[in-house]
């Protein structure tokens, strides 16, 4: 039996591996080949066989889109979609974890009638697609005015946010014993103190956690904010992507750069919160 393990084991490594590599390069390859096409000459993106690595390495892509070239005075409102998008995001998960901590951390500690009926609706509501929602939600907010404005985006991904906030701090707070606040409160403290100066920073990594996933959700959505936005007063990067596309042609070298831009909040938010990110993931998978 023992012979027979070890000699399945390396072809179950390999297979392992095999299935690890071809799903990364699925996902790096797409991503890759966008970064490469934002400094790329449109000449190249045109060639077949298409070049797969930059000849001629450029940031005319990068200067077009803002109208900095000299033959290509028209630019686009990349200024104004960043704002918007920064705003909506930001704003958006900033309630989301204000809510959802305050949420999570009420059916994690209290017992209250429909407590589990009320916490798997807040989860079924996340089963249905945004785009099954784009249509009611647009009729019901051209009634009530909110086409084509920040805060009607920002109710919406709240709305998106906070179930799925709910959820994630409800686990960690369920992780962190209860006995703890209850010493705090013995020592002296206040409810609200033994929460903000012993419960709060043992979930922080959680709530890091919760933050990055709702602030991703904003920043990356698409379907609902191209039916709710109609100017640059409220359009994201995202929909802002659709300006490089006309009846019959595709600017995808602009589209690209763009594409870029819109990638790299969201690294360096990512960067600046690793450490809580991995807490976060990990938190409650080791006991001690």
């Amino acid at each position: 039996m023992s012979s027979a393990m070890t000699i399945e084991k390396p072809w179950q490594r390999w297979l392992l591996r095999l299935t690890l590599f071809c799903a990364m390069m699925i996902l790096v390859v797409p991503g890759a080949w966008v970064v490469l096409t934002a400094f790329r000459p449109n000449v190249e993106v045109m060639a077949r066989p298409p070049i797969w690595i930059p000849q001629q390495w450029t940031l005319n892509n990068f200067l077009g889109i803002f109208g900095l070239l000299p033959e290509r005075q028209q630019g686009l409102p990349v200024t104004n979609y960043f704002i918007n998008s920064m705003v909506i995001s930001l704003t958006s998960t900033l309630v989301a974890i204000l809510v959802g901590m305050m949420g999570g951390y009420a059916f994690a500690r209290y017992r209250f009638k429909g407590k589990g009926a009320l916490f798997l609706s807040f989860m079924l509501s996340r089963t249905v697609p945004g785009v099954a929602l784009s249509l009611p939600l647009f009729i019901l907010w051209s009634k009530i005015g909110l086409i084509d404005t920040k805060f009607g985006l920002i109710l919406v991904y709240m709305a998106i946010n906070i179930p799925f906030t709910i959820w994630l701090t409800d686990g960690f707070f369920r992780q962190i014993p209860a006995d703890l606040s209850e010493a705090a409160q013995i020592d002296g403290c206040t409810r609200w103190q033994a929460f903000w100066k012993v419960e709060f920073p043992l979930a922080r990594s959680g709530l890091a956690s919760a933050g990055i996933f709702a602030f991703l959700t904003a920043w990356n959505e698409f379907a609902l904010a191209s039916q709710l936005t109609r100017t640059t007063a409220s359009k994201t990067m995202p929909v802002g992507l659709m300006d490089f596309t006309a009846q019959f042609t595709v600017d995808w070298t602009g589209m690209s750069a763009m594409a870029v831009l819109i990638i790299i909040p969201a690294l360096i938010l990512t960067f600046i919160v690793q450490k809580h990110l991995i807490a976060g993931l990990t938190f409650g998978g080791v006991k001690g």
